[in-house]
């Protein structure tokens, strides 16, 4: 813990900038960590970098507890079969690109400013990472609340509840991801990049219980279609979280992941003509 009570008359005034600065902090009443924190700004001409990193972090949790609820209400719009709550999911994609846009004018700023090395740029370069996943997670859910809206006026699907099983799976990697931003905890993070792999064996899963339901009931094609691209969204944000897990691991640590991230399961082939799945869905175009 930074004093500067006690420093003789002399110190207070032909001392370090910084020290000078906090001195007449504490003579205005201020306590001491109040009065370092504007010393910082005093000396320096602005904020101090720790400032503006709680800041940025700040931020960077707002955007990821907004997409986490979005992530959860596009969901339960599919499963409660809730229009206008799907609806609503789309309509709120915007707030988080907007706070993305913030967080990179915000990381500039730190950048620009005060020339971070080591464990501050480590921060920095981890909140643009992670907000460009997070902007991404956005993007699906709200793809998925697409989705929803069609399916949600056709005839209902067996095969639903196991994509309702697979996006409840992906939003509790999700929030273990976020969780473990915000604890620095990388235990908690490669967790979730082990994680990956039960999300693309359900994935692969839920793919052929939907294609059982299109090849026994043929006015089930168009649902069954729009829910396919609904599990394509949900596990690329699988993929997301597992993004963020490895920058987690680079933020706390410096590293990268010791390991390879496993290969996800080959999909199956529905026409029987050497084209897997996963392939045939992105021929046949779909969410960005």
């Amino acid at each position: 813990m930074f004093s500067f009570g006690y420093l003789p008359a002399a110190s207070r005034t032909a001392g370090p900038p910084t020290a000078v600065a906090g001195a007449r902090a504490m003579r205005r009443g201020l306590d001491v960590p109040t009065a370092f924190a504007r010393a910082c700004e005093e000396a320096h001409g602005g904020r101090s970098i720790a400032v503006d990193l709680a800041a940025l972090t700040d931020r960077l949790a707002a955007m990821g507890g907004l997409a986490e609820t979005q992530l959860a209400s596009a969901i339960e719009a599919l499963a409660n079969r809730d229009t206008e709550g799907a609806e609503r999911v789309v309509a709120g994609d915007e707030a988080i690109d907007a706070i993305e846009t913030e967080i990179n004018a915000r990381a500039m700023r730190l950048l620009t400013l005060h020339a971070p090395v080591a464990a501050d740029l480590r921060e920095i370069v981890a909140a643009l990472k992670i907000s460009a996943n997070i902007e991404r997670i956005g993007d699906y859910a709200a793809n998925v609340a697409k989705r929803s809206v069609i399916v949600n006026g056709l005839p209902p699907v067996a095969a639903s509840g196991g994509v309702i099983e697979l996006g409840r799976l992906v939003r509790q990697y999700v929030q273990k991801a976020f969780d473990a931003y915000a604890e620095r905890n990388v235990a908690k993070a490669e967790a979730v990049w082990r994680g990956d792999a039960d999300i693309d064996a359900l994935h692969t899963s839920v793919f052929q219980d939907l294609l059982s339901d299109m090849l026994m009931e043929s006015d089930q094609v168009i649902a069954c279609t729009h829910l396919m691209f609904a599990i394509k969204n949900l596990e690329r944000i699988g993929d997301h979280a597992t993004n963020i897990a490895e920058t987690i691991q680079f933020l706390v640590m410096g590293t990268t992941m010791a390991e390879r991230r496993p290969k996800r399961a080959a999909m199956p082939d529905p026409g029987g003509r050497g084209i897997p799945a996963d392939k045939l869905m992105n021929r046949l175009g779909g969410d960005p």
